[in-house]
């Protein structure tokens, strides 16, 4: 009869015994990553307790934070060139940077029939607005103009362009009409291995450098054991699936 009480009494123990064990850590996530983070994050929680703490936003603020001593653990960056920069600087743990993701850059508008496998409505004009991301702070941005520029169109639409602040604002405006086009990130329209609504057109990559996403533990997560623990997860062959899932390549 006591079998029952002291089994309840060994399982309560075990989950007293994780808790203790379970640790927070701050994690800035570049905005096109921030639903896969958020995925990933309650993934790993529900396997180790540890919890994370996000905040999604354009590469380059959290680089001017980040020099500027904000207390984040790890960075997964929109690009590869941030984390290199936080190593070579010392904010950045040497020798924990790799790549966790590779963008792809889409013409999307949420209008079906809107936008051609091809990108020709950039050619004809037929539009008032077209979004992209800030490309001084943003890597999307940054792959959009270049994008522009390689198919000679940029001074065409430059009067038409607005700026998201981030990834996630770029793709704001399209998603609410305030811009009848935009360049956003394919995991952003893209969902277990099909898009989401509207008419994209998959940029060549031809036309960008290969937006290669690197992850890298920040000086304050150095002993941080959650922190650490989630890096060793994101190369796991479960958060690949994950990732993979949102249209990136790894």
């Amino acid at each position: 009869m006591k079998l029952p009480r002291l089994s309840g009494l060994l399982i309560a123990l075990c989950c007293l015994v994780s808790a203790a064990h379970a640790e927070e850590f701050k994690l800035a996530v570049a905005a096109n990553f921030a639903v896969p983070a958020e995925r990933l994050a309650a993934a790993f929680k529900q396997e180790t307790g540890h919890q994370a703490v996000i905040s999604t936003g354009a590469t380059g603020k959290f680089y001017t934070q980040i020099v500027n001593g904000a207390p984040f653990d790890i960075l997964l960056s929109a690009d590869a060139q941030t984390p290199a920069k936080l190593e070579e600087s010392g904010q950045g743990v040497k020798g924990s940077r790799f790549t966790y993701a590779v963008g792809k850059l889409v013409l999307w508008s949420a209008k079906p029939g809107l936008v051609d496998d091809k990108g020709e409505v950039l050619r004809k004009g037929d539009f008032q607005h077209l979004a992209i991301a800030n490309p001084a702070t943003a890597p999307y941005g940054a792959a959009a103009v270049e994008t522009l520029k390689a198919m000679g169109l940029y001074d065409s639409v430059l009067a038409k362009i607005v700026q998201g602040e981030n990834i996630a604002q770029a793709h704001q405006f399209v998603a609410t009409g305030n811009a009848e086009l935009g360049f956003v990130a394919l995991s952003q329209v893209f969902k277990d291995g099909a898009p989401v609504g509207g008419s994209l057109w998959r940029v060549s990559d031809k036309l960008y450098g290969e937006i290669r996403q690197d992850a890298v533990l920040l000086e304050p997560g150095k002993d941080n054991a959650a922190a650490k623990a989630f890096l060793a997860y994101l190369k796991s062959d479960k958060a690949t699936t994950l990732i993979k899932s949102f249209g990136y390549e790894r």
